[in-house]
């Protein structure tokens, strides 16, 4: 194991634990089911886009427009070949795992196809990759268009209305904005109380992001039956943490030559699947049973899995 790899270890155990404090505060009734709705709104409408603003404006990764459309082209890409290959295997291995209807291969398709791309990679990237932060959000506005319109396209069958919310919402406007004050119109038209500002409410993103994630997975541990569905954990797991890690760093190797871009990709290669597919599942009333096996199984795997994939990233694309 590489001598840098155990302080990786403490720091992945540092952001689970933040989520289990997040499950112990529902369990305690400190932070309620209804409470969920606005504080996810406050994180998404008002502290992502902070911490976005914050971390592009001083970022070094953006100094030309020339290096930041790559990015969000292989976050949405890599997103994109997620969908579909999660699906392929659902149709290919699903009637003898239990996947056996066009609801479940659709809901594994995906849930196993994308993985955890904010609020665990963020502070990771943060405390260990700080040159890459700026790429990984870059790269996630990507992730956020493929979600909206290929990721409903795959649980649906129709993405038009996926683009439109892809298009307005606020971290992506946030994007958007702070590539044009620092390449139009310059960073030192924001007066600083402003940027203080942003700088005060970004620094509460990752960590209410994270307490929410923990609450909202003790919720759905409560209503998973994973012992009922063993196959669909290993296929979930197999898929997502074995088969995309092996592909993303392969692509990784082959076609990028940014050392920032390929520790962004080596942090995605490790994630399990991201916790708001269970989520937009809901809200569309498909089948959450599949969801949750596929989210649960491999956020609990991440335990492990994320500092080994991390390792064998570092070693396997010398970053």
């Amino acid at each position: 194991m590489p001598p840098n790899l155990w302080p990786i270890i403490s720091s992945v155990f540092g952001v689970i634990l933040v989520m289990v404090i997040g499950g112990g505060c529902r369990r305690a009734g400190w932070l309620t089911r209804e409470a969920d709705r606005s504080l996810a709104r406050l994180t998404t409408n008002l502290l992502i886009p902070s911490f976005f603003l914050d971390r592009i404006l001083y970022g070094t990764s953006t100094d030309t427009l020339a290096v930041a459309w790559m990015p969000p082209v292989v976050g949405f890409v890599t997103t994109t070949v997620g969908f579909m290959l999660a699906l392929w295997f659902a149709r290919l291995v699903g009637p003898a795992i239990g996947l056996d209807t066009d609801a479940k291969q659709r809901a594994f398709g995906l849930c196993a196809g994308i993985c955890n791309y904010g609020y665990i990679p963020l502070p990771l990237a943060e405390k260990f990759y700080e040159n890459a932060v700026v790429d990984l959000i870059l790269h996630n506005v990507g992730v956020d268009l493929a979600l909206w319109s290929v990721g409903l396209a795959v649980l649906c069958g129709s993405s038009a209305n996926g683009w439109r919310q892809a298009l307005t919402n606020p971290p992506l406007i946030a994007v958007v904005l702070a590539i044009v004050i620092k390449h139009v119109v310059g960073v030192g038209v924001v007066p600083p109380f402003v940027m203080s500002a942003f700088s005060l409410l970004a620094a509460c993103a990752i960590p209410m992001g994270l307490v929410l994630s923990g609450a909202i997975i003790v919720d759905f541990l409560g209503e998973s039956k994973l012992g009922h569905s063993w196959r669909v954990v290993i296929a979930a797991i197999g898929f997502r943490q074995c088969i995309m890690p092996l592909l993303m760093l392969g692509a990784a190797t082959a076609l990028i030559r940014s050392e920032d871009l390929r520790q962004v990709m080596m942090l995605q290669a490790s994630m399990p699947s991201a916790i708001f597919p269970v989520v937009l599942i809901r809200l569309y009333d498909k089948d959450v049973s599949t969801a949750l096996s596929v989210v649960l199984s491999t956020s609990l795997a991440a335990l492990i899995l994320i500092p080994f994939w991390l390792g064998i990233g570092q070693w396997w694309l010398g970053v």
